[in-house]
């Protein structure tokens, strides 16, 4: 196995300990607050930082388009991150983030790269409890150092970003010709729904609306977990079991307090909930992450974000005696 490969595999492994690392870097001057703000990243999301390459305008092209590039035998789009967030740089920008999420690739201007850090998620805040709700952000990481001073840095929301500078209208629509038909839930129960990104939840409301079936949603796995033992402790009282209130679990990976791969070993740890169908949604792909979802017993992976599959794999998890 290459170092290269080494290295992914230690930080795809992270999630299995609610830790993972993010990559801090500037964007230059906020257009407001005059001040140069520390962003933040995902390290899974990121392919390679490179220097600025030439870039070739696009006629045509969106607001915060800078054009296309070619690396490593294809062609990419590459964006403005500064100009997105209302930031302004003092030279050309020289540094460019390379991103693989949600099945696309494309890179993002940045000013400078800062440092990778290994935080656990209780470090990092929601962005509805940080009241950045509905921004670009996902949430506050918390960076406390030696001497016990505090940093924040904001983790972009990258899939509301894709949303801001796509210039394909429907993209972030669902087709209800693409779930199918109608799924038919136990009576009582619901699909419990674990998502940090308002544009992430948005497009599974609407396949699930376009299912017909009853939801509800939460903004962390921490939230989830919670959720899941009032309802538990709910059936009980009823001489029921979590069966009778949840019909499936569908998470995100990446949230703030608990990821997706420590609400789902909790959930296949509980005696009395293992029974429960996990299926994982998450824009982090590759087979490291796949290993990871087989290893904490989850019942079905699905990339972000494909109506069709999400529909047909919930229908598949379901099916199964």
């Amino acid at each position: 196995m290459s170092p290269s490969q080494h290295a992914v595999d230690d930080r795809a492994s992270l999630t299995g300990t609610n830790r993972f690392e993010l990559l801090l870097f500037r964007l230059g001057t906020d257009n407001d607050s005059g001040q140069s703000e520390l962003f933040g990243i995902n390290v899974l999301k990121v392919r390679e930082i490179v220097t600025m390459p030439a870039v070739t305008a696009v006629v045509g092209a969106p607001k915060h388009s800078l054009g296309v590039v070619q690396l490593r035998d294809q062609v990419i789009p590459v964006f403005d991150l500064p100009g997105i967030v209302g930031s302004k740089l003092s030279a050309p920008p020289s540094l460019m983030l390379v991103t693989e999420f949600g099945r696309t690739t494309q890179a993002f201007t940045v000013e400078s790269v800062d440092d990778i850090v290994r935080l656990d998620w209780n470090q990092v805040i929601s962005a509805e409890a940080s009241g950045t709700a509905h921004s670009l952000v996902t949430s506050m990481a918390r960076l406390d150092d030696d001497a016990g001073n505090t940093r924040l840095a904001q983790v972009l929301d990258v899939e509301a970003i894709l949303q801001t500078v796509t210039p394909v209208k429907d993209r972030h629509q669902v087709d209800p010709k693409d779930v199918g038909d109608q799924i038919q839930l136990k009576p009582g129960t619901v699909i419990l729904m674990a998502d940090d990104s308002f544009v992430a939840r948005a497009l599974m409301e609407q396949a699930l609306k376009a299912l017909k079936v009853p939801y509800e949603m939460v903004k962390s796995g921490r939230e989830a977990w919670d959720r899941l033992n009032v309802l538990k402790a709910a059936a009980e009282a009823e001489g029921k079991t979590i069966l009778d209130k949840v019909s499936l679990m569908l998470t995100d990976l990446e949230m703030p307090e608990m990821d997706g791969f420590t609400l789902t070993r909790n959930i296949k740890q509980d005696a009395r909930m293992r029974a429960l169908p996990v299926v994982i949604h998450s824009s982090l792909s590759g087979s490291a992450n796949e290993d990871h979802v087989r290893s904490v017993g989850a019942d079905g992976y699905v990339a972000k974000f494909s109506a069709e599959e999400l529909s047909s794999t919930i229908r598949k998890v379901l099916a199964r005696p």
